[in-house]
């Protein structure tokens, strides 16, 4: 088994590095950057912190993410999908929590990539991925219900579940703003339609400039000041804070480990799975594992200056090969970008409406929410459709830890079925016929007899814990005592512990009722788990045969025995 290497991507697209990929790389760097300011500013206060640490993660986490990463043109920063487990770890444990629970997440990270484990995310079953993509969607966008309506709560509180969060909003749905919904109708519409005019501009940063400004004058020149802002809620630091290492204890990470494997699962997820939708466009091949520790990375260090879990971004990963990004230096730059932003301009963002945020998060949950795909699942496989919807259910009504755990729980149950029920145990009486069989000795025309007092079964496929009763119940269901019990394993490829211990109890009942127990055509790994496992020993391995022919002429030496 070869080892590890880790290998960003960075490292070898310098060897051939020129000025025009380099001028390439600048003018998409440029808007991708331009493209990542709006969202991780939506991303962070949908989240519960402060609008600039949705972009200090964008800058750091952008930054390592591209420097160490093993995708060319993969960028990093917040995303949607983090805004739900997020939230629930600050209203929980608060910000500290938060630092722990991403750390946590990205060491595990890093060591799912040393350990060459990128490939297993790719086994998720993609109704699980639909399910909980689709519930965080539809989380999102009820969390946006109180700056689209302009709600107001008196001294109640926003409950942290979706059924308490409706119940509130229907209770005070008469304190509706109508200023606050027609600029969030007027932002969406924006940026819906926006992208048909203008192509290179985001309709999200568009949406944002003409509503700031079109707000601020209804505030100066009108007297309307029932719109609430970004400066109404928060104070903007326009630098990059410090590092604060947090105190970590036990007690703090036994709690916070659920919520760190989600962040890395979800994590490591999206940034594959965007890596893979960005090598389908650019006729590459991604690295998985370093990406993974490149994740891993970023999620360590992030954290320490106050960031949000991050992760490969798919929208901002297309917006940067659409726009001529050629390697990770696109990356970078977007990096680059977003800090001059945040040390000249920050101040700006004061000026911004909570309400044209929430327009652009019902974009962004409208465009994660993947209403077809969902839909065309549903047309599925029963079993696919149930680990859908409870994906589904689970993540909207309860969390996404319980969604995500339970989802592939149900998925693996379902799995083990499916191959159980591919798995047949079959009885063969009187005759073989040589014509259908693999492992008949060469030279045999002739129907094969069974001799009396020789039952034949034969195992078609893996014999493991999901079926190991199956023969059992076949052998009751005969109801007789034959001398020799031929089976024929040809076609299992390979054993559990559980089919060993099934196995190994069944020759021992046999043994007690006289009768004999003879193997034919135990494969290579098979045949080396069983002698591990001593079972040899049990049945001898005179009873243990190439193929159906020997084991047969040793059924008749038992018989006449």
């Amino acid at each position: 088994m070869k080892g590890f290497v880790f290998r960003p991507k960075l490292i070898s697209t310098l060897k051939n590095y020129s000025k025009e990929t380099f001028m390439a790389d600048l003018m998409a760097g440029l808007i991708v950057g331009i493209v990542a300011l709006p969202l991780a500013i939506a991303f962070a206060i949908a989240s519960g912190v402060s609008p600039e640490k949705g972009i200090i993660t964008a800058i750091i986490a952008g930054f390592i993410i591209s420097l160490l990463g093993g995708s060319k043109v993969q960028i990093g920063g917040p995303t949607g999908a983090f805004i739900v487990i997020v939230y629930g770890i600050i209203q929980q444990y608060g910000e500290k929590g938060l630092i722990v629970a991403t750390i946590m997440a990205g060491v595990m990270l890093i060591l799912l990539g040393v350990f060459k484990l990128g490939t297993i995310i790719k086994f998720i079953p993609y109704p699980i991925i639909v399910g909980f993509t689709s519930g965080i969607a539809v989380t999102i966008f009820t969390t946006q219900i109180t700056d689209i309506f302009g709600l107001s709560f008196g001294e109640e509180t926003v409950p942290g579940d979706f059924l308490g969060k409706w119940a509130l909003y229907f209770r005070h749905f008469d304190t509706i703003n109508w200023w606050n919904t027609i600029i969030s109708i007027f932002s969406i519409l924006i940026i819906a339609f926006s992208g048909r005019i203008v192509k290179k501009i985001p309709g999200s940063l568009i949406a944002i400039i003409l509503v700031t400004v079109v707000v601020y004058l209804l505030k100066t020149y009108a007297g309307i000041d029932c719109i609430d802002t970004i400066g109404d809620r928060f104070t903007i630091k326009s630098e990059l804070p410090d590092m604060e290492v947090p105190v970590i204890n036990w007690e703090m990470i036994n709690g916070l480990l659920p919520a760190a494997i989600t962040i890395a699962v979800l994590g490591a997820i999206e940034s594959l799975l965007s890596a893979t939708v960005a090598d389908g466009m650019i006729g590459d091949k991604h690295d998985s594992n370093t990406e993974l520790i490149a994740q891993g990375a970023a999620n360590m260090i992030t954290p320490l200056f106050g960031g949000i879990p991050a992760t490969g971004a798919i929208a901002r990963t297309m917006t940067n090969i659409n726009n001529g990004g050629k390697t990770p230096v696109a990356g970078i730059i977007h990096a680059v970008v977003l800090l001059l932003i945040l040390l000249l301009l920050m101040p700006l963002a004061q000026y911004i409406p909570m309400a044209c945020l929430a327009g652009v998060l019902v974009i962004v949950s409208y465009n994660m929410s993947e209403w077809r795909t969902f839909k065309a699942l549903l047309k599925n496989p029963k079993s696919d459709v149930a680990v859908l919807l409870i994906t589904f259910f689970l993540t909207v009504i309860f969390d996404l830890t319980i969604a995500i755990e339970i989802g592939l729980i149900i998925a693996c149950l379902l799995f083990m079925r499916r191959v159980a029920e591919t798995t047949e145990i079959s009885v063969i009486k009187d005759e073989i016929d040589p014509s259908s069989e693999t492992d008949i000795a060469i030279g045999k025309d002739e129907n094969i007899t069974i001799p009396e007092g020789v039952e034949v079964y034969e195992i078609n496929g893996p014999y493991f814990f999901g079926i190991a009763n199956k023969f059992e119940e076949q052998m009751i269901l005969m109801r007789d005592k034959p001398n020799v019990r031929i089976i024929r394993m040809r076609k299992v490829p390979f054993i559990d512990s559980t089919g060993i211990h099934n196995l190994t109890t069944l020759c021992r009942t046999s043994q007690k009722e006289k009768i004999t127990i003879v193997l034919s055509g135990v494969n290579r790994k098979v045949h080396d788990t069983l002698e591990k496992a001593g079972f040899y020993d049990l049945i001898g391995k005179e009873n243990i045969c190439p193929n159906i022919n020997v084991a047969l002429e040793r059924a008749k030496e038992i018989i006449r025995e």
